[in-house]
């Protein structure tokens, strides 16, 4: 091996030995992935297993109580025990998946005016606050909440004018999470602050019903909404499919007349509309399945834990005292069930004229953190049909789900990037014309828009937009897929979501190096980085690794990925933390000087070797790259060959990816998309047998062609 090999060997082994011994180095953070007692969740005295005087400065606090639960604060005040607040988990609350797929574990402090006293982050599982973004970023963010008043409409940035409208500064890079985090502590407030009488609910216009007397049969109703169905599969909740569905639901609203004599019949029906009080709604609720509607919750302490009633910001539970048999359902056509019941909705604000949704809560045991308890959420939406209501359907305006309003705030950055790729696709599809008419007339534009690109992508997507996609975001996705996909989840990031779509319908057309040689944000940083240390003098030094060595090498990336995905499914945490083998987050979200000294060493050394070598990391460690390359051996299209490439090694020896082999052939996983060998597949001075047939046509003084799209000169008539 030559000397420089040795050191080129050298530094990629000293590169790994850094990256290595950074992992070491990064200390758990305190609440990620924290272990939490079992009791934390189900024990009455929640005070005990939960920091409470942390977010509230009080002496003693109540056992559980409430639906949902919270507990009461007091303070020895002139020696006699006064009520000074109240302390509530999230997770007792709501169920708002952060971009981890997992909710933001949160325990908040509010006083008796509705005035929120304290915040602490429990546990989360947000990858980007492991080793990217310092869990700091997210205690601070949570402490602008002190001080906010519980009924305050708090929206992340700078808040509308109109008033009740708060705003709160964001933590840049995680968008995703401070806008669950934000949902999570103001629907926990407001939830308790109504209950409390802090917060007066919304008090709807009631319904007011058609004098119908007839009755229909079972499918009528549910064609005409007035029955719904939910079904939950195993597989929606993380488990082997059985054959039969987790929980098969139907449900419907009873105080209706129609709906309810046709399900009742008109004695029944009779019977429960003289028990029910003026704000009392009744539902009912028939469900086949392996699981149970019912839940456990209601043996221990009289609660319904596995369905809910929301409307808007409203959500309500039910107790033993709500629930009311079902024996029979009088409908022609109805089906057969396991379990059945009649749930009373007791509530001033609740009205069935505008829509509602019952929501499904499924137990399941978390395989990687082993949580006795983990929620996950299923909600379908019911509305009266307009012909049961008098002068129809009331106007309802619903408000836009958080991911729109991401996407309405970013609509010039979503325009940019879009006719940023548009331009991208345009170019590529039309770069063999490019090429060929630049090389007639100066070969000095035909990599203009490459350099252009890179600064596109280094500059906005990189710096401005941070949308670097990372091996964290597959792993993400992987585990969605398995463990229950939510649309909302990735839409809430939309350059993300936008790039990563252009990304996958790219790659199965031209392949992974449309992306990774022209748009990556890291790579455009490394690429432009050899090219610059090129054009100062370096270049005498720079070098590629054998292509001996660069074979065994590439595999390395390859290996990664692999270790990656398994680890992940063992450990998320452990998986996102040697997920930093990529430097993205040093680079474009927290900063390389904000980071520990391994990560610092780390960047500088891959930059340093990105001077001498064109994409070193691209090429060898990449997890991201490696992920990408192998969909890539199904895309459509690949690179122009002509027959003599198979014997000349001049493409070879320009390819800057070393992904031509000896025979000419181009390893598509690996391609970069550069255009060297298609420069020089229509340089009539380069290309060898395009050069042997310029020199012979010249000699025999035959007037020159234009090369072809096929790479070879255009026959023309020869003149004498």
């Amino acid at each position: 091996m030559s000397q420089i090999n040795q050191k080129s060997f050298l530094l990629l082994f000293c590169i790994s030995v850094i990256f290595f011994s950074s992992l070491s180095s990064v200390a758990r953070a305190s609440s990620y992935e924290a272990p939490l007692p079992e009791q934390l969740s189900t024990d009455p005295d929640m005070c005990a297993y939960a920091p409470c005087k942390e977010v509230i400065e009080a002496d003693s606090f109540s056992p559980r109580k409430g639906q949902p639960p919270y507990v009461e604060a007091y303070k020895e005040i002139d020696g006699k025990k006064q009520l000074i607040g109240y302390v509530f988990l999230s997770t007792d609350i709501v169920d708002i998946p952060a971009y981890s797929g997992k909710p933001v574990v949160t325990l908040i402090g509010m006083d008796t005016k509705g005035i929120i006293t304290g915040v602490k982050i429990l546990r989360h599982s947000e990858p980007i606050l492991l080793v990217g973004i310092p869990e700091s970023e997210l205690l601070d963010f949570v402490k602008q909440y002190v001080g906010k008043f519980a009924g305050d409409k708090v929206e992340i940035g700078e808040a509308r004018t109109e008033e009740g409208y708060v705003g709160v500064d964001a933590i840049s890079g995680a968008t995703v999470t401070v806008i669950a985090e934000n949902q999570v502590i103001m629907r926990c407030a407001v939830e308790v602050a109504k209950q409390v009488g802090i917060i007066e609910p919304v008090v709807r216009p009631p319904a007011k019903f058609k004098k119908l007397t007839e009755t229909r049969d079972w499918s009528t109703l549910v064609k005409e909404g007035s029955i719904q169905r939910l079904i939950v599969r195993h597989s929606d909740i993380g488990e082997p499919e059985t054959g039969n569905p987790y929980i098969d639901l139907y449900f419907g609203y009873l105080n209706a007349p129609v709906i309810g004599r046709s399900i009742l019949g008109e004695r029944n029906y009779k019977r429960l509309m003289a028990d029910l009080g003026p704000a009392d709604h009744a539902i009912f609720i028939i469900a086949n399945g392996d699981g149970s509607f019912k839940g456990s919750g209601f043996v221990r302490g009289g609660i319904y834990d596995r369905i809910q009633v929301v409307q808007d910001m409203e959500t309500v539970t039910f107790r033993d005292t709500d629930y009311l048999p079902l024996y029979h359902i009088d409908a022609p056509g109805a089906p057969s069930y396991r379990e059945s019941g009649i749930f009373i909705i007791r509530s001033k604000s609740f009205s069935a004229a505008y829509p509602w949704k019952l929501v499904f809560l499924a137990n399941r045991q978390n395989r990687q953190t082993k949580d006795v308890k983990t929620f996950v959420n299923f909600d379908v939406e019911y509305w009266l049909p307009g012909s049961y209501l008098e002068g129809g359907r009331p106007e309802y305006k619903r408000p836009d789900p958080t991911w729109l309003k991401v996407w309405k705030s970013k609509k010039l950055e979503i325009a940019l990037f879009v006719l940023l790729l548009s331009a991208m696709t345009v170019f590529y599809l039309t770069r063999d014309r490019w090429i060929r008419r630049a090389s007639y007339r100066d070969k000095r534009w035909v990599s203009v828009p490459k350099y252009l690109f890179w600064i596109s992508s280094l500059g906005f997507v990189g710096y401005y937009t941070m949308a670097q996609p990372s091996i964290t975001h597959v792993m993400t996705w992987f585990h969605s897929l398995i463990y229950g996909w939510k649309w909302e989840l990735f839409l809430t990031d939309p350059i993300i979501f936008i790039f990563w779509w252009f990304i996958i319908i790219t790659l199965f057309i031209w392949g992974r190096g449309l992306f990774c040689g022209w748009l990556c944000p890291y790579g455009a940083l490394h690429e432009l980085t050899y090219k610059v240390a090129g054009a100062l003098g370096l270049k005498r030094y720079q070098f590629a690794l054998p292509m001996a060595w660069h074979d065994k090498l590439k595999w390395l990336k390859y290996l990664i990925f692999a270790g990656l995905l398994g680890v992940s499914f063992y450990s998320m945490g452990l998986a996102e933390k040697l997920a930093e083998v990529e430097p993205f987050k040093t680079t474009f979200l927290t900063g390389v000087w904000n980071r520990s000294w391994p990560f610092i060493l780390y960047w500088f050394a891959l930059f340093a070797l990105a001077a001498l070598m064109e994409r070193p990391f691209c090429k060898y460690l990449c997890p991201l790259g490696a992920g990408l390359a192998i969909p890539s051996t199904f895309r459509l299209f690949g690179l122009k060959r002509k027959k003599e490439c198979r014997t000349c090694h001049a493409c070879a020896n320009d390819c800057g990816s070393l992904a031509i082999d000896e025979q000419g052939k181009i390893d598509q996983r690996e391609c970069m998309l550069c255009q060297n060998c298609m420069i020089l597949y229509y340089d009539d001075h380069a290309c060898p047998p395009l050069s042997q047939e310029r020199k012979r046509r010249l000699k025999a003084g035959l007037p020159m062609s234009k090369i072809g799209p096929d790479g070879y000169f255009v026959p023309i008539q020869e003149v004498k």
